[in-house]
Parts: structure tokens; sequence; C-alpha cells
């Protein structure tokens, strides 16, 4: 196509017009003409703006979306809660049945315990469990000891596979012999076998304090006797403890009847051990003695220390008539308890209904209680006769009208939970 100049444009649309209008030669022809050529020039104005303009092309742009990152997932420890990760969140961890004799300090794998029990079990001697979550990579745990039937009930919050060296037949066997308990025994024979999981240091020593095992041998062992190494998601629900926010601090001064907690004296409950926590105003942690010193790790010294101590009181009962063995409660309802944390108490409820249900402890308003995170210590002591000392004051059995046994019952009609008490029978090894 050519393109057309201005001035020949103009011109053809001006021979246009004279064409047209042939009258302009008549009178008034030169005023006539004049007004024709405004006129033609105007036109050719106006179409020369026309073709001579710019045009503008509007272009829309298409909108424009926000993609939002999805919030990572954050995998925390039901027991400390603790950041971790996914791996081992899904992984079970294991029940470690520590002896407490001053022959068998110190130990091994304590470091990595995340929940340590103390309960009482017969001739005023107690023992411990540790509840360890982070264990592959223990080179040695031990040494192992017995259990007893409270022990293994619970290890059964957490899902755990429970590592012990026997225990009383009679009374361990109604819950070792259940198919939903997963355990290994080192003495083998009716209350489950070994896999192999454990060993003796040394090797010809069968004495009572001798017997030890490591992450290796326990996961061969749980290999060898089918035991699935993540959580089962029927017996197992989540977390555990009401933990505050993320950095938040329950120190319970917000509790008009709080305490103070700076030294906790458990000889009444436990005379032989004289079991005591010292808390640190630095690390706000308790550290944890037996026979008057620190009770530490084998490995690396560290001494035991906690963030949380919880004192249950139980129904408790001889095993047998006659029987210096023991049995607690560990499921029931509304029992009388104690929150420490931060350097101060709170009294409280404990409850559990079933053997996987976790323990909910409650302060007086009937509100579940924020828990710091964590390691954290529970001592579980006999509701008729147990005390203990805080700062040189003792608490335990005056300060509320359900101390008893028998008045607290009868508040507490519907207290009974999964397990029942145990029948008269002949004791075991």
């Amino acid at each position: 196509m050519h393109r057309i100049s201005t001035h020949r444009l103009t011109a053809m649309l001006l021979s246009v017009c004279l064409f047209m209008c042939p009258s302009l030669t008549a009178c008034g022809a030169g005023s006539q003409k004049e007004d024709a050529q405004d006129s033609a020039a105007d036109t050719v104005e106006t179409v020369t703006e026309a073709v001579t303009e710019p045009t503008t092309v509007l272009v829309t742009e298409p909108p424009t979306t926000t993609t939002t990152e999805p919030e990572p997932v954050v995998f925390r420890s039901p027991m400390t809660n603790e950041i971790i990760d996914e791996e081992l969140w899904h992984k079970r961890p294991i029940a470690v049945m520590y002896p407490i004799n001053p022959e068998a300090q110190p130990q091994y794998g304590l470091n990595k315990v995340d929940i340590f029990y103390e309960i009482m079990e017969e001739g005023n001697m107690s023992r411990q469990m540790g509840i360890i979550q982070d264990w592959e990579g223990l080179t040695q745990i031990g040494n192992v000891r017995s259990t007893r039937s409270y022990f293994i009930a619970n290890s059964m919050e957490w899902d755990s596979v429970l590592v012990h060296f026997g225990g009383p037949i009679d009374y361990t066997i109604e819950l070792l012999s259940r198919d939903d308990v997963q355990n290994l025994n080192g003495t083998g024979g009716i209350l489950g076998e070994d896999y192999g999981a454990f060993y003796r240091i040394p090797e010809w020593d069968y004495s009572e304090h001798s017997a030890y095992t490591d992450a290796d041998h326990i996961l061969r062992a749980m290999e060898a006797a089918g035991y699935p190494r993540e959580h089962r998601d029927l017996f197992y629900d989540g977390p555990h403890y009401n933990f505050v926010e993320d950095g938040e601090v329950n120190d319970l001064t917000q509790y008009e009847n709080s305490v103070s907690a700076k030294f906790v004296d458990m000889q009444n409950s436990f005379p032989v051990t004289c079991s005591n926590l010292t808390y640190n105003e630095e690390d706000h942690k308790y550290y944890k003695t037996l026979y008057g010193v620190p009770q530490c790790d084998a490995v690396t010294g560290e001494q035991l220390a906690f963030d949380n101590i919880f004192i249950e009181r139980a129904y408790c009962v001889p095993a047998a008539w006659g029987s210096l063995y023991l049995w607690f409660k560990t499921n029931d309802a509304n029992c009388n308890g104690y929150y420490i944390t931060q350097g101060r108490m709170i009294h409280c409820t404990w409850t559990r209904k079933k053997y996987y249900d976790p323990v909910t402890y409650k302060d007086d308003a009937g509100n579940e209680i924020e828990v710091n995170p964590g390691k954290t210590m529970i001592f579980m002591i006999r509701n008729d006769q147990d005390t203990f000392t805080l700062d040189g004051e003792t608490y335990g059995l005056e300060g509320h009208d359900y101390w008893k046994d028998s008045v607290w019952r009868a508040k507490n009609p519907d207290a009974a939970g999964e397990e029942s008490e145990p029948e008269t029978q002949s004791s075991g090894n």
C-alpha cells in the first residue's frame, strides 16, 4: 500500500470540493469561494488529524495471583514438647526398668530419659522406670531389673516397648500376657521372651545388677519379635500434656494457694533412697539426688534434671494377703496430686481411665494444668501414708478432706478405671 502525503491529500480534497460547487463562480462567487475554501481546509485539517493522530491500544494485563506457601508442619515430642523430626515423632519409645540400689549406680541411658517414674516396691525400696523417645543411638542401657504391674500399666500410656529383666509372675502375668502388651524380658519364659536383647557385663557375671542392653540389640529383638517400630494407631493418642504456648512460662504465681518448692524432699515416701530434687534458679530445673549424692548418667556424667514434677497419690494395697508386693491403682479419676515447676507447687487432681489414655492433670478450679516444656519426674506415692517435704514444710495428708481413701471413694463413686484389684494369690519370683 502506497502512503499518501498530507499535501497531496489536501489538494485532492480541494479539487473535489470545487468540482462539486460550480455555482461558486456566479454572483458573490468571491465570498462563497472563500467560504468553500475555508470549509474544505477545515475538512482537510480534520481528516489530516484523523490520519496523523497516533492510535492508543489498551493492553489488559492478566491478574496477578498470590501463592501462599503452606505452613510447615512442626512435630513436637508428646513428652517434652520439644521440636523433633517427623521420623522420631512416629517411633515408639522404650520403657526401661532401672534399679535404684546404691550398688547399681551410676546407670547408662539416663541422659536420654524424657519421663522418669519412681514408685515404691517391697521392703521400703523403690524402683524407677525411664521412658526414652530418642534411644536408637544409645550404645549401652542399664543395668536392667525386674518390673511390677503398676510400672507395666504406666508404660502402656506411651505405647512403649517395655525392657525388663523378669518380675513376680503372679503380679505381672495378667498384663504381660495381653496380646497388646509388647515387652523384652531378660529372663524369658511365661512373662515374655528376651529375643536376644540382653547381655551381661562382665559376661560371666549373672548377679542381679549385671544385665544390660543397647539400641542395636533392642532393634534386632523387636524385629525378631515382630514388634512394630512405629506407634500403633489403635494404642496411641498423640499429645499427653497440655503444654503452654510457645514462649510462655507457667510459674504458678496465678494460683493464690501456690507454695514455695525450692527443695523437694521425698524421704518420707521413699525412706531408703531418700530421693530429693533441688531447684536451680538459673536454668529453672530440678536436679535429682539419691542417697544424698547426685544421680548421674554413667557415660556423660550429667545429673538428672527435670522441668516438671508430678506427685500422684494413688490407692495402694498389698498384692496379696500377707505379701510384701504392692499393687497401685494407676487408672482412676480425680485423685489427689501435686504439680511442681519454676520453684512453686500447686495442688491438683489426676485422672486416667484406660491403660492407653494419657493422664490428665487439673487444678482445683477444674481446669487442665498448663505444663512447661521439658522433662518430667513422676512420683507415685501411697495415698494413705506417704508424705513429702517442700522447703521444710510437710505436705500430703492434710489440707484436703479426701486424702483418706474411704472418704475419697465416698465422694467419687464412679472413679473405677479399667483395672481391678488383684485377687489373693501366692507370691511369684
